[in-house]
């Protein structure tokens, strides 16, 4: 189909009064919407009538959501590692030394399985390198130990901190001092 100066004249008439390309395409017969699309922006043409769907239109009211609060650390982390840790246990410190694993506990890589504990002790690049090899904690990959090690219970911040703590501080009974204040 060949565009004659009929059909382009009748093309722009019909896009100034904001039809679409698919109901231009239909008026015209015989091309399609992409024709019609690809033959506007070749004119150039611009500046669409608006249609009585495009007059009705408003803006919508944006309706503020108040979302509940509900506590940062409550989804966070390993669910298999929140039975290790409850809010009152104490925050890990590391041992100075390392698990002693006897000689024929140690596992290499080829001998892990799925039930043994894949941290790795010493460096790899030496013979003495090796995996630990006790029993792992289900849906984790390591020992109990190896776990509270490598799994740190969330900190709380210390913006949150520092309003808890003068909160502590005036619940406590103050201490009366028997000495008298040196002037």
């Amino acid at each position: 189909m060949a565009w004659t100066d009929d059909r382009v004249d009748l093309l722009k008439k019909l896009w100034v009064e904001g039809l679409s390309a698919s109901q231009i395409a239909g008026r015209l017969g015989s091309v399609s919407r992409n024709a019609v699309i690809g033959k506007v922006h070749r004119l150039g043409l611009s500046g669409r009538a608006t249609t009585s769907r495009m007059k009705s239109h408003r803006p919508r009211q944006r309706m503020a959501s108040k979302r509940l609060a509900k506590s940062r650390y409550a989804t966070i982390g390993n669910p298999a590692l929140r039975a290790l840790y409850n809010a009152e246990t104490n925050v890990y410190l590391p041992p100075t030394e390392e698990l002693v694993i006897p000689v024929a506990e140690r596992k290499s890589i080829q001998t892990l399985t799925e039930v043994t504990c894949r941290w790795p002790i010493g460096d790899p690049q030496h013979t003495e390198f090796h995996f630990c090899g006790k029993n792992k904690v289900p849906g984790l990959p390591y020992c109990e130990f190896h776990a509270r090690r490598a799994f740190q219970p969330p900190q709380t911040r210390r913006r949150d901190r520092s309003v808890a703590e003068p909160a502590q501080a005036a619940l406590a009974p103050v201490a009366e001092s028997k000495e008298p204040a040196q002037s």
